[in-house]
């Protein structure tokens, strides 16, 4: 069984966690069902870039982007070729380093 290993992120998550994980689930819903309330503020419908995460480890044993989710991290506040979106990176049978950035394009949130 893969883990997914999530570095520390001042508010997120701020000891970070190593979080077992079953391969086919996404990252994001991976996440939220260990607590990590990573925001996804249109529905893991691939609209928004609000779970955005750098995979620093295991990147390649992810599926390709598609070109809307390619269209979608363009508009990622800090971009850099490790960037993918959460709600849509598929687990498969590799761990996977994960860093959540400082922030996000979406500057409200009903959280906060």
């Amino acid at each position: 069984m893969p883990q997914l290993i999530v570095l520390p992120h001042e508010e997120l998550c701020p000891d970070g966690t190593v979080i077992k994980i079953e391969s086919g689930i996404s990252v994001l819903d991976s996440l939220l069902e260990h607590g990590i309330e990573l925001e996804h503020a249109c529905e893991k419908s691939c609209a928004c870039t609000t779970c955005h995460v750098y995979v620093r480890e295991g990147l390649d044993s992810l599926g390709e982007p598609s070109d809307a989710e390619d269209d979608c991290l363009d508009k990622a506040w800090g971009l850099d070729p490790d960037s993918r979106l959460s709600c849509q990176a598929k687990v498969t049978d590799q761990d996977l380093v994960i860093e959540i950035p400082k922030y996000t394009v979406n500057m409200v949130s009903e959280n906060h």
